[in-house]
């Protein structure tokens, strides 16, 4: 039997995953410099948009999504999803005349902030408990509804005058959810489970307007996506499932969004079926001081941007949208230590173990490597390019030495080619992070040789781009 509420345990499960979901939710809801009249946001949301069908037939946009994905439910077993998506608010601003009515204006300049036409985009949620055993045949069918609605909110002056007013009007909506599951043939106990979210608005645009995008959005499911737990059992990762797995996932069939595995990692009784393409186990950065919605831009760069806009902009930014507003107070009240920790963090180092140039042995060329990791900066105590030397045709090269530059081997600098022959003096020898060596060398009878040196401005090659001059003591 169906239900439409969560057991509080469920709850407690998805709480975590929301924080990655709200993120798909509300990826580039609006975009810096959070303006209603940058260009960037007029063509408003671009991931997980489910036109009506009308509509969808004209255009390149889809009135569902299809996630097909691997789970093994133990005996049993319920599953719980929930579907997320924007509903489109419309809102007008509207003026505050002498007789009491009120007139539609372009925009209502406040003392603080400056109101204007937008669009809002309300949070909905559909939630489904069902046992796993009633999906298998024909499975679950969920219809659901959202009906028109229109509210009005007064606007004060900085004196609690009202003068004027704001109205939302939101456009019925109406989708399916489909849920069913088939068993696999294989060693273990395992279902395809399909869910289906579409579009079954019957709204049909008006005469002469089949192309208008704005026309449409009121009466979409915007940037949706689901939620899955099993309360027993776990999911099959679809990016990198169990070798026996992999020919029935890459049989699963997803358009139009990409299930990962979500919530704790280590656990796989969670998914989140996004339109955007994520990994398993997606998790929000912990430096990350808040939603900014711009994905095009790291943090650091987005927050140091908005502080720098002028009050006249950050006035029309606070009046397009809430959201907008606490970010714009976000970048004004951060302190320096919360912007330092934007700058960059670094989780995926680890340290080179075993054989070969990077643990203590003698790399192709003779020269002796440092245990120590490059990126340690103890390991900078390994290397002098003073005095580090390297072997070439069997010959000690080392800074001072005369060499014959033969850059024609490796083809990699046409004006190198001119050198070819020349005499020239090491000047240091030079390793990089991968463990490659580099001369760095003057070209005999360059009449900016010693300025060269003073500079440290040096023409670079590798071992096998140069041979030890015969005369070279």
């Amino acid at each position: 039997m169906t239900v439409t509420a969560f057991a509080p345990e469920t709850e407690e499960r998805f709480a975590l995953a929301r924080q990655v979901a709200d993120a798909v939710l509300f990826e580039g809801y609006v975009l810096y410099p959070y303006r209603a009249s940058s260009a960037k946001n007029r063509l408003r949301w671009q991931f997980g948009v489910l036109v009506p069908p009308a509509w969808g037939a004209d255009c390149e946009e889809h009135d569902f999504q299809h996630t097909e994905c691997l789970m093994e439910p133990r005996k049993g077993a319920t599953l719980s999803v929930e579907v997320r998506f924007l509903h489109a608010r419309r809102r007008t601003v509207q003026r505050a005349c002498p007789d009491g009515g009120y007139e539609t204006v372009a925009e209502l300049r406040l003392d603080d902030r400056v109101l204007v036409p937008w669009d809002e985009g309300g949070e909905e949620r559909v939630e489904l408990v069902v046992p796993v055993d009633e999906l298998l045949g024909d499975g679950v069918t969920h219809p659901f509804r959202r009906p028109a609605r229109e509210d009005t909110e007064p606007v004060l002056d900085a004196a609690g005058r009202v003068v004027g007013r704001l109205v939302r009007r939101s456009e019925e909506i109406s989708g399916t959810l489909r849920l069913s599951a088939r068993e696999l043939d294989g060693p273990y106990r395992t279902m395809r489970l399909t869910a289906v979210v579409e579009n079954s608005s019957d709204w049909t645009p008006p005469q002469g307007r089949a192309a208008d995008r704005d026309a449409a959005l009121p009466h979409s499911l915007v940037a949706t996506h689901l939620l899955m737990a099993l309360s027993a059992g776990s999911f099959l990762s679809m990016t990198d499932p169990p070798e026996w797995a992999k020919g029935a996932a890459a049989a699963c069939r997803n358009l139009h969004t990409w299930p990962v595995l979500a919530g704790e990692a280590g656990r796989a009784d969670l998914l989140l079926s996004s339109p955007i393409i994520l990994e398993d186990h997606p998790a929000i950065a912990p430096e990350s001081p808040g939603a900014l919605y711009d994905a095009t831009e790291i943090d650091e760069i987005l927050a140091l941007r908005t502080a720098a806009l002028t009050d006249e902009e950050k006035r029309e930014a606070r009046g397009t949208d809430e959201r907008a507003a606490a970010v714009i107070d976000l970048a004004d009240s951060m302190p320096a230590e919360v912007l330092e920790r934007l700058h960059g963090a670094v989780r995926s180092l680890r340290e080179v173990t075993g054989s070969g140039p990077a643990a203590g042995f003698p790399d192709e060329h003779g020269v002796q490597r440092p245990d120590t990791p490059w990126w340690d900066p103890a390991s900078e105590a390994g290397f002098d390019p003073e005095r580090d030397g390297v072997l070439v045709d069997g010959r000690p090269v080392s800074k001072g030495s005369r060499v014959v530059l033969r850059p024609g081997r490796r083809h990699t600098d046409a004006q190198d080619l001119f050198l070819h022959g020349r005499t020239a003096t090491v000047e240091a020898v030079l390793h990089d992070v991968d463990g490659v060596v580099h001369l760095a060398v003057t070209v005999e009878g360059d009449p900016g040789a010693d300025i060269r040196r003073e500079q440290g401005r040096f023409l670079y090659f590798q071992p096998d781009e140069i041979s030890p001059a015969e005369d070279d003591a």
